[in-house]
């Protein structure tokens, strides 16, 4: 063992400094850069990371001309008779430079991780910024900066290169620990060497080991928890505890968006009655209520809720996503993981409640929700269910004027999905603000929604009640998501009777025929089967082939004549499993009425 022992505590003293200097410098830049999206990133990002790839010596060279005598620091600290170079403050700055690579880069991991949903519904609940920084990004990115500050501070206590460049050599003043191993080497003292190397090395690991130690008590601590919490809480109905009270209710919206797929452009206004956004993938379903939000912002229009202007692109008015009181479910429902139920309600209460007035309203809405005794509770120990309705909970706990459902549904199994849809339609029945309901299944719109905006492409295609849509679709397109499977091309004949050209027929029909008549189609559950092949709009068909459902059957059947195969077929009929086991052994050809009343002409 060496009787002089300075490199131990320069050393310390010097990676320390630099730990305490990264961590902050390295998490701001970090956390700054995840969002900037200027053209110099990529020149940022370089300048940030070129101590990890660059040799030491160029590093501690580069510093040198930076902070030595004749460079722009040296010669700013001349007159204060200070200087850096050759001094412990040079050796902790070497340090600091080349760890900083290590925080940066690990902690713009830890940041990049975490769900934007979670950061995005944070504001539609109306948390500033600095609010979200250090509720819900710090903590959840923590694992990762602590492994960050484990690794900088490793490299700080491992650095030679540049700290010889800058600080040099002196025992006593700036001689770190890798110094003295290195010159032990050349002066032939292998016990001297071996101690330090042996030092440094359990100074470092036992840092690394630590955290992965502390890591894994978190993840055994958290595994004990779902084991002793996983019991299933009853699923209750929903009851909306928030009423929103306005003048003048009502949301309007105009607006445009240039996305790289298509072009949305939708015009609509609702008011109380919730409206629900029908459309297959990829028609702007999602991209609405991201502007009405604030996550996005729209390339022209406007977008008016009870009188309040939330944007204008002529008069420059975009309102911040934490201003505009909407209240937004997400399909994940992004529930603060590092949160319990209780603070995740009371993050979306109103600010500037006392902790009283806090704890009760929070009461309320575990109580409204039927989540009573779970206000301790982490996401991560609640069912699917019971974590929708804490999202919801969440959303209402913030009064919004507005609350958007984006697919609340879709991560639910079929069982849970059926019960919630009730729950959730008592809701909205209660609710009495702005109501906006995001699906792809038309049979679940049908349910929660009086109205519906039907969407493709990023267009609005037909926008009614529901009876009407389904009723009376306007377009092929609207049909096909509403359900229908038969159609047929067609043109007007006389008055009430029309030709389908692919079904080979002339049809009496009872609607009025639209002078843009193209197509004239039928449910596959609206088909009637009988035996008086005299009535109006019946005709013979065969049966091609069957597709079997739980309750139902398909049946796939061609018009006039036996088929040629399998694909020969031009209508499909939906019938109960009892009516087919009547009629599936009758003689061929079978006769089908296409009842009047049920056509629709579509334009």
């Amino acid at each position: 063992m060496p009787q002089d022992l300075s490199p131990l505590w320069i050393s310390l003293k010097t990676s320390l400094l630099a730990t305490f200097i990264t961590f902050f410098v390295g998490i701001a830049a970090a956390y700054w850069m995840l969002g900037y999206r200027g053209k110099a990133k990529s020149l940022i990002e370089s300048i940030f990371v070129a101590p990890l790839i660059l040799p030491p010596t160029v590093v501690g060279f580069l510093l040198l001309l930076f902070f030595g005598k004749n460079g722009p620091v040296g010669k700013l600290m001349e007159p204060f008779d200070f200087t850096i170079v050759f001094t412990w403050y040079g050796a902790a700055i070497a340090a600091t430079v080349v760890s900083f690579p290590l925080m940066y880069k690990t902690a713009l991991g830890a940041f990049a991780q975490i769900d934007l949903n979670l950061l995005r519904v944070a504001r539609t609940l109306g948390a500033s910024e600095s609010t979200i920084f250090w509720r819900i990004s710090l903590p959840l990115a923590l694992p990762g900066i602590l492994a960050a500050t484990t690794l900088a501070f490793a490299r700080a206590l491992g650095e030679f290169g540049a700290t010889l460049m800058l600080a040099g050599n002196i025992p006593g003043q700036t001689q770190t620990i890798p110094m003295a191993i290195y010159f032990a080497v050349e002066a032939g003292a292998m016990n001297e060497a071996w101690f330090w190397a042996i030092a440094i090395m359990i100074i470092s690991l036992s840092g690394i080991i630590a955290v992965n130690f502390w890591q894994e008590i978190k993840a055994k601590q958290g595994e004990k928890i779902r084991k002793r919490q996983n019991r299933q809480a009853p699923q209750p109905s929903l009851i909306s505890a928030v009423a929103v009270a306005s003048a003048e209710v009502g949301l309007f919206v105009d607006i445009e968006k240039t996305l790289p797929s298509f072009h949305l452009q939708v015009s609509f206004s609702t008011n109380e009655q919730a409206l629900g956004l029908l459309g297959g993938s990829g028609a702007g379903k999602s991209m609405i209520l991201r502007c009405l939000a604030g996550i996005e912002t729209p390339t022209k229009g406007r977008i008016v809720l009870n009188g309040r202007v939330l944007f204008d692109s002529e008069k420059g008015i975009n309102v911040p996503s934490r201003d505009r009181r909407i209240g937004f479910l997400v399909q994940n429902y992004a529930l603060f993981p590092n949160m319990t139920v209780a603070e995740n309600i009371a993050f979306g209460l109103p600010k500037g409640l006392s902790t009283g007035t806090m704890r009760v309203q929070i009461e309320d809405q575990l109580i409204a929700m039927q989540l009573q005794g779970l206000g301790d509770r982490y996401p991560h120990q609640l069912s699917g269910g019971q974590q929708q309705r804490v999202a919801l909970a969440r959303a209402l706990a913030s009064q919004p004027e507005a609350l958007l459902l984006d697919e609340p549904f879709s991560a639910l199994d079929t069982h849970l999905r059926s019960q919630l849809e009730q729950q959730m339609t008592d809701t909205l029945a209660d609710y009495q603000g702005v109501a906006l309901f995001v699906t792809h299944n038309m049979e679940e719109a049908y349910r929660i929604c009086p109205n519906l905006l039907v969407l493709e492409q990023g267009q609005a295609v037909h926008y009614g009640s529901k009876y009407d849509i389904f009723e009376h679709p306007a377009t092929v397109s609207v049909a096909q998501l509403t359900g229908c499977k038969n159609f047929s091309r067609a043109v007007s004949q006389e008055v009430q009777q029309i030709q389908a050209l692919d079904w080979g027929c002339n049809l009496e029909v009872l609607e009025p025929i639209p002078p843009e008549l193209t197509h004239v189609g039928i449910r596959a559950h609206q088909i009637i089967f009988c035996d008086d092949s005299s009535a109006a709009n019946t005709f013979a068909c065969w049966l091609v082939r069957i597709s079997e459902t739980p309750h139902r059957m398909t049946l796939f059947l061609k018009l006039h004549n036996p088929p040629n195969n399998l694909q020969d077929y031009d209508l499909q009929a939906e019938v109960f499993k009892e009516k087919w086991v009547q009629m599936k052994d009758s003689a061929f050809p079978w006769y089908v009425r296409l009842d009047p009343i049920r056509l629709m002409l579509m334009g």
